[in-house]
C-alpha cells in the first residue's frame, strides 16, 4: 500500500446507492454531531466578552479576553489525541460506534458550560470547570470529522463532493442557530440579564440537539465498502507506514479553511471591540456569512463532483489572496454594517467555493481501513495549529500593533500555505 492510493477503488460495486429517504437520515445523522460541536465553540466565541468577564476576571479586560480565548484554544490540543483514539475506533470497530460516543461526550461537555457556577461564586474552580468541559468537547470533536465523513463518502462513492459537503454546510447552520442567538439576546435582554443568565441559554439549547442525534445515530448501517474491507490490526501504524503523505497534504488543504472559519467567528468580537460597532450589528453580519455557507456549500459540493475538487479551490484560494487585504482595508476605514455584510459576503462565498469539496478530497487520499483516522488526525492537526488560536493570535496581534488589518496578513499567509499543497496534491496524488 502506498501514499498513492485512490481509496474506494474498486469497491464502490459494493455498496448500494441509498433511497432518497435513507439518504436524508444518513445526512442528518452524520452532519448532527459536526452541527452540535460548532455550534457550541461558535457560542463561546461569540459570548467570549461575557465569558471572559464571568470566568476569567482581571482588572485589565483585553487580558480577560485573551485568558477566555486561549482556554477556549486550549481545548484544542487534545483533539489530535482523540482523532487517534476514536478514529482508530471508528477504523476497527466501526463509524456508527465512534459516532455515538463523540456525541455523548459532546453533550457531557455542553452541560458542564452550561451549568457552571462563575468565578464570583467558586473562584479558581470556575475557569478549571470551563477548560475541564472544553477539553472533553475537544476530545469528542477529535474524532467526529473523521468518522462522519467516513461514513458519509463510504455509503455514496460516486458523489462523495456533494454528500460530505453537507459535513461543512451544518458548520453554516450552526453558526447561523449561534449567530441568531447572540443577535435577539444582545438586543432583548440588558448586560446584566446577559452576564447573569442570558449567555446560558445557547448551551441548554445545544443540549437538545444531542437526543436527536442519538436516536437517528442509532438507526443507521456501515456501508458496505467499510464492512467488505480488510480490517487493519493496527491503524495508526498503517496510516504513518504508507499514508504519509495523505497527512500532510491534507493538514496544508485545510489551513485556509480553518484560518477562515476561525476569523468568521471572531468577527462580531473583532466589529465591536476594534471598529466601534454595536453588538447587534456585529452578530448581524455573521448572520448573513453563515447563511451563505449553509445553503452555497452542497452547490459547491456537486460542482466538485463535476469538474473536479482542486480546480475550484485553487480559484478559490487565488481570489483569497488577491482580495482580503483590500476587503479589511475598506471595512477598517468605512466600519458600518453594511460594509462589514459585504465583506463577510464575499469571505463566505470563497470559503464555500473552498471547502465545499474539501471533505470529499480529504478522503480520497485514504484507504477505507484508516480513513476515520487518516481525515480525524489531519484535520485536527490543521485545527488545533491554524484555527483554535486564530481568535487569540488575531487579539494579540491587533494589539501588538495597533494594526486592524492584523486578520487580512494571517489570512494571505493562510491561502499561500494552501495553495502549495493544493499543488501538491494535483502532482502527487492526480486529484483534479
Amino acid at each position: 500500500m502506498s501514499d498513492t492510493y485512490h481509496v474506494g477503488s474498486g469497491q464502490a460495486s459494493t455498496t448500494q446507492k441509498p433511497t432518497d429517504k435513507k439518504l436524508l437520515k444518513l445526512i442528518v445523522a452524520s452532519s448532527v454531531g459536526n452541527a452540535l460541536e460548532w455550534f457550541d465553540l461558535i457560542v463561546y466565541a461569540f459570548f467570549a466578552r461575557t465569558i471572559s468577564k464571568l470566568f476569567f476576571p482581571t482588572d485589565n479586560e483585553t487580558l480577560s479576553l485573551m485568558l477566555a480565548l486561549f482556554t477556549f484554544a486550549m481545548s484544542y490540543l487534545i483533539r489530535p489525541i482523540g482523532a487517534i483514539v476514536i478514529g482508530s475506533y471508528a477504523d476497527k470497530i466501526g463509524r456508527k460506534a465512534a459516532m455515538l460516543l463523540t456525541i455523548w461526550l459532546m453533550m457531557a461537555g455542553t452541560f458542564l458550560i452550561a451549568v457552571m457556577p462563575t468565578y464570583e461564586t467558586i473562584g479558581l474552580l470556575a475557569p478549571l470547570g470551563i477548560l475541564l468541559a472544553r477539553l472533553l468537547q475537544g476530545f469528542s470533536a477529535g474524532g467526529e470529522f473523521g468518522s462522519a465523513t467516513a461514513m458519509l463518502v463510504e455509503h455514496y462513492p460516486e458523489r462523495k463532493g456533494f454528500i460530505s459537503s453537507f459535513m461543512f454546510a451544518s458548520q453554516g447552520l450552526s453558526g447561523l442557530l449561534g449567530a441568531g442567538f447572540g443577535l435577539l439576546l444582545t438586543t432583548t435582554l440588558t448586560t446584566d440579564q446577559l452576564e447573569s443568565w442570558g449567555w446560558r441559554i445557547p448551551f441548554f439549547f445545544g443540549l437538545l440537539i444531542g437526543p436527536v442525534g442519538l436516536y437517528i445515530r442509532r438507526h443507521i448501517e456501515e456501508a458496505g465498502e467499510f464492512t467488505t474491507s480488510k480490517e487493519e490490526k493496527v491503524p495508526l501504524i498503517e496510516l504513518f507506514a504508507n499514508n504519509k503523505l495523505g497527512i500532510l497534504f491534507n493538514i496544508g488543504a485545510m489551513i485556509l479553511s480553518t484560518s477562515v472559519t476561525y476569523s468568521i467567528i471572531f468577527m462580531p468580537t473583532y466589529a465591536t471591540k476594534y471598529l466601534g460597532l454595536s453588538n447587534s450589528i456585529g452578530y448581524g453580519g455573521t448572520l448573513i456569512s453563515y447563511t451563505v455557507l449553509m445553503f452555497l456549500t452542497p452547490f459547491v459540493g456537486i460542482l466538485s463532483d463535476r469538474i473536479g475538487r482542486t480546480r475550484l479551490m485553487i480559484a478559490a484560494g487565488i481570489l483569497f489572496f488577491i482580495t482580503v487585504w483590500p476587503a479589511f482595508f475598506i471595512l477598517s476605514n468605512h466600519p458600518t454594517l453594511i460594509m462589514l455584510a459585504c465583506v463577510l459576503f464575499w469571505l463566505s462565498v470563497l470559503k464555500s467555493m473552498y471547502f465545499g469539496g474539501l471533505p470529499a478530497l480529504m478522503s480520497e487520499m485514504f484507504p477505507t481501513r484508516v480513513r476515520a483516522t487518516g481525515m480525524a488526525l489531519s484535520y485536527n492537526i490543521s485545527t488545533t495549529l491554524f484555527g483554535s488560536f486564530t481568535p487569540f493570535l488575531l487579539v494579540w496581534s491587533i494589539s501588538a500593533t495597533g494594526d486592524q488589518l492584523a486578520p487580512s496578513y494571517y489570512l494571505l499567509l493562510t491561502s499561500f500555505v494552501s495553495l502549495l499543497a493544493l499543488y501538491g496534491i494535483r502532482k502527487h496524488f492526480k486529484i483534479n
